[in-house]
């Protein structure tokens, strides 16, 4: 398991120090397909179904999230030392990962369960994992220097918050109007893979400010 980079003074005894660009590069791709895969879901919730073909570039963008986190792994593997602590740097690219998986998955249900048009709410809670799909991709290019991220990891914070209020209302909502059982069960599934998804933005974010503390 990948340790804490040598400090200055060990670094020169032993030569030049780590280079780490690769281990940066990896993250910073993985932060930037968080954002597009945000992006496209919610242009397909926005334009479903005319947009149906959106599905496909979501997948994509899932494989391309499982070849990064691998990678990154693999980087890892190679590695005496890493910038932050091993453990720390597996479970950040895996919580980049689920953030993929969970929006994949919302694009999925829209499909296989044919729905036929998109709830409000649901646009709404695609708007929130957006907003923080691009608040995690700002802070993972920073993941270099800690003490630069806060005010993404706050921003990160307020964006759960918001996204627990309206998957709260749109499952209220499904209850509240006499609608098919089967239409409260799909959607139930859609709401929650979403709200999953912005939770997964969250834990990026707590796991961001652990790294930041253990630096002080």
């Amino acid at each position: 398991m990948a340790r804490l980079s040598l400090p200055r003074p060990l670094a020169g005894l032993f030569g030049q120090a780590p280079d780490y660009g690769r281990f940066y590069e990896l993250f910073r791709r993985a932060g930037e397909n968080v954002e597009e895969t945000t992006r496209l879901l919610l242009e397909l919730l926005e334009t479903w179904p005319e947009s149906s073909g959106l599905r496909h570039e979501i997948v994509d963008r899932e494989h391309t999230g499982d070849a990064l986190t691998h990678d990154i792994l693999h980087d890892l593997h190679g590695k005496a030392f890493a910038p932050i602590p091993g453990r720390d740097a597996v479970a950040l690219a895996g919580a980049l990962d689920d953030v993929v998986d969970f929006a994949e998955e919302a694009s999925d249900y829209l499909g296989l369960y044919r729905i036929e048009a998109p709830m409000e709410q649901a646009v709404s809670l695609a708007q929130i994992l957006h907003a923080s799909g691009s608040t995690v991709r700002a802070a993972i290019a920073k993941l270099h220097d800690p003490a630069d991220y806060r005010r993404e990891l706050v921003e990160l914070n307020r964006l759960e918050e918001d996204g627990d209020r309206v998957t709260r209302d749109a499952i209220s909502s499904l209850f509240a109007g006499g609608i098919d059982p089967l239409v409260i069960v799909r959607w139930n599934d859609v709401f929650e893979c979403l709200g999953q998804a912005i939770d997964a933005c969250d834990r990026v974010g707590n796991l961001l400010e652990g790294v930041a503390l253990q630096q002080r």
